[in-house]
C-alpha cells in the first residue's frame, strides 16, 4: 500500500533545531505517512520569508494538501506574514508562552536564540570535552584512561557502540568510552582483564543475531564475520557474559538512538542534562 505524501516544514529565526526536534517528535505517531521535511533556519528578513512563503504555496498546489508548518519564529510580523501562506501552522510559542507568562506572572522576551544563550557556555563546552572523550577512546583506544569515563559502553562489533557513544556526548555532555568484545574475548568465561577495574561503569549493547547479520553483510559481505551462524554464537557468548558478570544490557534491535541514550542514563544513574540548569 502506497503511503500518502505530505510535506512538512519546520520555520524558525535560529537553527530550527527546537522546531524540528519537537516537530519530529509528534509526526512518529502518525503512520501511513511518507513526511517529506524541509527545515528553513534563520528566517529573519522580509525577503527571506517571501522565498519561504512562495515555496509553501507551491507545494501546495504541487500535493493537492497544504503543508503542516512548525514554527518556533518569534517576530509576530513574520510569523502572520506565514499565516498568509496555504498551509497549517502550528507555533510552538504561542501553544505554550500565553500559560506560562499568566502562571509565573511575566513576559517573555522575544529573543531569538535564548535556549542557546551564554547561560549555556558550560554545557557547551562539556559536550566538545564529551565528544573529545569519545574520539580518543573509540573502539578500545587508551584503555588506561577508561576510569575518567562516565559510562563505557561494550558489546560485539557492529552493535552500535561508537554512534550511541557520539549520541550520549553531543547531546548530553556525557564522556562514553567503549569496548569491542573479540573472538579472542571469548575463549574466556570472564571480563577481558583491563575492563575489571572499571566494571561498575560497564553497559552493554546487544541486538538480534539476525540484525546483526545484515549489518555485518553490508561490511563485509559473505564473510565468516558476517554469517548468521557466527552472528549468533557472538550474540549468545555475550548475552551469557553480561548476565554471568552481572552487567546490565540493552537489546537496541527495533528501538532508536535517542531511546537507546535515554534508557542508559536512566539504568545507569547517569544525570540527564540537556541544557544547562541545574
Amino acid at each position: 500500500m502506497n503511503k500518502q505524501k505530505r510535506t512538512v516544514f519546520f520555520l524558525s529565526d535560529r537553527t530550527g533545531i527546537t522546531a524540528e526536534t519537537l516537530g519530529h517528535s509528534l509526526l512518529t505517531q502518525f503512520d501511513g505517512i511518507q513526511w517529506v521535511k524541509v527545515n528553513i533556519p534563520f528566517l529573519d528578513k522580509m525577503d527571506k520569508i517571501k522565498v519561504a512563503v512562495d515555496q509553501i504555496n507551491r507545494v501546495a498546489v504541487q500535493e493537492g494538501f497544504r503543508p503542516l508548518v512548525f514554527s518556533t519564529l518569534l517576530k509576530p510580523e513574520i510569523l502572520e506574514q506565514i499565516r498568509q501562506a496555504n498551509c497549517r501552522v502550528y507555533d510552538f510559542f504561542e501553544m505554550f508562552i500565553g500559560s506560562i507568562e499568566q502562571e509565573i506572572n511575566q513576559p517573555f522576551a522575544r529573543i531569538a536564540g535564548r535556549s542557546h544563550g551564554l547561560q549555556q557556555h558550560m554545557a557547551y563546552f562539556k559536550r566538545i570535552n564529551a565528544i573529545n572523550y569519545v574520539l580518543a577512546h573509540d573502539d578500545g583506544v587508551n584503555p588506561k584512561n577508561f576510569a575518567e569515563a562516565d559510562i563505557i559502553l561494550i558489546g560485539v562489533s557492529r552493535t552500535g557502540k561508537t554512534p550511541t557513544c557520539l549520541y550520549l556526548a553531543m547531546q548530553y555532555g556525557i564522556a562514553a568510552a567503549n569496548y569491542p568484545l573479540t573472538e579472542e574475548d571469548m575463549s574466556l568465561i570472564r571480563l577481558p582483564k583491563l575492563l575489571e577495574s572499571v566494571q561498575n561503569k560497564l553497559f552493554g549493547l546487544t541486538l538480534s543475531a539476525t540484525q546483526l547479520h545484515l549489518i555485518r553483510q553490508e561490511r563485509r559481505p559473505n564473510s565468516e564475520y558476517a554469517s548468521l551462524a557466527q552472528c549468533q554464537r557472538e550474540i549468545q557468548w555475550q548475552q551469557s557474559l553480561f548476565k554471568q558478570v552481572g552487567i546490565p544490557y540493552l537489546d537496541t534491535t527495533s528501538i532508536s538512538i535517542e531511546e537507546i541514550s535515554a534508557i542508559i542514563l536512566d539504568r545507569s544513574g547517569l544525570k540527564r542534562q540537556l541544557y544547562g540548569f541545574g
